[in-house]
């Protein structure tokens, strides 16, 4: 692909792999990828654990499902993450970031916007979302044929000093280098993103995955081959919107937008 076309085509997959191997050859030049991203002094201070262990995919995919009960029940989920939600259109085609709530099963949809307020806890829970979602997650994640732990070296990642915010950038970048890289290999990736909420979950990943002290893990991913028709969860969402440029980009100093065209 044209490298504008890889970037432009980027996506965040939310819905199942192929019951597929990802090859240990995609398995490497994903890794090559993330090697080839800017760090400073060429610290290169990440390091990554390729996962295809099916007892350790399913042990982080219960901790997953599990975390993201506990975030639905508790209302944790919903009052970190309302700010980003979107109920239309023209809401998403004015603001022009967060996600678009499309698609949720029938029963539900009557309700789309109590059900992502705060105070809709007492409707989800008689509605079974909580248990339906981290079952839904958990499938997700027990189904992937490779999992991704992203982990950054302590000498280099010092956090409140600035080869803390270095190392930070670096991996950000090298990830980011893998997820237009399974773009190119007609892969998908996802974001583990829910035992990073609750501390004694990640903490078990942590052991699970036997991170020595001299490494700190800072998140874990899902990859795998892309089915040609994607089905889509039954609580599902859209965000390809992106802010104009006059909504993120000035000109010379931060009191001047630039212009769309």
């Amino acid at each position: 692909m044209e490298f504008l076309e890889v970037i432009r085509k980027r996506k965040t997959t939310n819905g199942p792999f192929l019951d597929q191997p990802v090859s240990k050859e995609h398995q490497h030049l994903l890794m090559e990828a993330a090697s080839r991203a800017p760090s400073h002094f060429n610290s290169q201070p990440w390091r990554f654990v390729l996962v295809e262990n099916k007892a350790i995919i399913h042990r982080i995919a219960e901790l997953g499902g599990s975390s993201m009960e506990r975030l639905i029940a508790e209302g944790r989920f919903f009052e970190r993450y309302r700010p980003y939600f979107r109920f239309s259109e023209k809401e998403m085609e004015e603001r022009r970031d967060g996600i678009l709530i499309d698609q949720l099963p029938g029963p539900l949809r009557p309700f789309t916007r109590q059900i992502m307020s705060p105070g809709a806890l007492g409707l989800l829970r008689t509605l079974g979302v909580p248990r339906v979602l981290g079952e839904d997650n958990r499938k997700l994640v027990a189904g992937s044929p490779l999992l991704l732990a992203a982990l950054l070296d302590k000498q280099e990642y010092r956090p409140g000093e600035l080869s803390g915010f270095y190392s930070v950038l670096g991996l950000g970048m090298a990830i980011e280098n893998v997820w237009l890289t399974t773009v190119e290999l007609g892969m998908g990736i996802q974001f583990v993103s829910t035992p990073m909420e609750i501390p004694e979950a990640w903490e078990e990943v942590k052991r699970v995955l036997e991170v020595p002290d001299d490494l700190e893990l800072m998140a874990v991913y899902r990859l795998g081959y892309v089915p040609p028709e994607r089905p889509r969860p039954r609580i599902d969402w859209k965000s390809d919107h992106r802010k104009r440029l006059s909504q993120f980009v000035f000109r010379d100093t931060c009191r001047t937008p630039e212009p769309d065209h």
